[in-house]
């Protein structure tokens, strides 16, 4: 199996419930304080607290904040939900926007009086990198962060998708210093198994920076004038690399090559090949047709030049299947 669509679904095994991080005033609670002075040696953040990582769980975390929220369109798809959810109640969310070469509009911060920024270090589905620390020179509003696919210390919180880290559908973990940023909640009604396989998640994480440009090298050999870019591959995470075929659904190409033990992904939640189109892609200014092209791999682990070939073979022959039926 050759799994490339690491930073959307990346699952891991859980083989039974630890009762040693079930909650009772009664018992010793003593396994799960370890595991938040874990977290903070690891990450560096004392205060942490899990909320559904869902519309209503990232409105809930916009109600507990007082004062001006800025969100980029470039965040993953419950955040912008829930922002518009935030907005139907007749709050104010200020929009950062995308430029059309995939990166965050920064200039839409300057001279704009925000508090909170909800601004990752990378963009969902593309993981182009935006600088937090050129962020930070332009506004002093708290910057409250994705870390699923890369942890920034310029950000005042982060926050973890355990979908995307874990394969699950558990609560998403956030961890601040500023014990005024977020309500902090009774031991009782934090998520622990949520803390608990976060954690595991995060501690076996690893990436492959040298696959990268051998699998971009020999794309260009194999596919020529079918390959094109909606972003630029110097600028996404060097872990991670985002391209274009002609003429093609993308979930057409997935799906098939899943049948093969070749996973790749086309947009967030999208690693099965769903019908939904990249909202990122056509935040850009593509329209949703275009949309469909785009296609994301990443890398966690070596592959051989042989393992490369056999990959990028498979995708072609099954890439010249579908043309030839569309």
């Amino acid at each position: 199996m050759f799994k490339l669509n690491v930073l959307q679904y990346n699952p891991i095994k859980i083989d039974f419930i630890d009762e040693n991080y079930s909650l009772d005033s009664l018992v010793d609670n003593s396994h799960f304080e370890e595991l938040t002075k874990k977290y903070k040696e690891k990450f560096g953040y004392s205060k942490l607290k899990t909320f559904s990582f869902s519309k209503e769980g990232f409105l809930g975390l916009f109600l507990e904040l007082r004062g001006k929220i800025a969100v980029s369109l470039g965040e993953c798809e419950a955040l912008i939900n829930g922002a518009k959810l935030y907005e139907s109640l007749g709050f104010e969310i200020i929009w950062i926007g995308l430029n059309k070469d995939g990166k965050v509009n920064l200039y839409e911060l300057e001279g704009k009086n925000i508090d909170f920024l909800f601004l990752s270090s990378y963009v969902m589905d593309t993981f182009v990198i935006t600088s937090l620390e050129e962020v930070k020179k332009l506004t002093t509003a708290k910057i409250i962060s994705n870390a699923s696919a890369q942890i920034c210390n310029f950000s005042d919180a982060i926050y973890f998708d355990n979908y995307k880290l874990t394969g699950y559908n558990l609560s998403g973990v956030i961890l601040f210093e500023d014990e005024n940023l977020f309500e902090l909640l009774n031991i009782g009604f934090i998520d622990t198994l949520a803390v608990k396989y976060c954690f595991e998640a995060l501690e076996n994480q690893e990436f492959n920076y040298e696959m990268k440009e051998k699998f971009l090298e020999k794309l260009k050999e194999k596919f020529a004038e079918d390959l094109y870019f909606f972003v630029n591959p110097k600028d996404t995470l060097p872990y991670s690399l985002h391209f274009a075929l002609k003429s093609i659904k993308a979930r057409e190409l997935i799906r098939t090559l899943a049948l093969n033990n070749i996973f790749l992904t086309n947009g967030e939640g999208c690693s099965l090949g769903l019908s939904k189109p990249s909202r990122i892609i056509q935040t850009m200014g593509y329209d949703e047709l275009t949309s469909r092209n785009s296609i994301q791999m990443a890398f966690n682990r070596f592959f051989s030049d042989e393992e490369i070939e056999k990959i990028v073979n498979t995708i072609y022959l099954k890439y010249k299947q579908i043309k030839s039926f569309s």
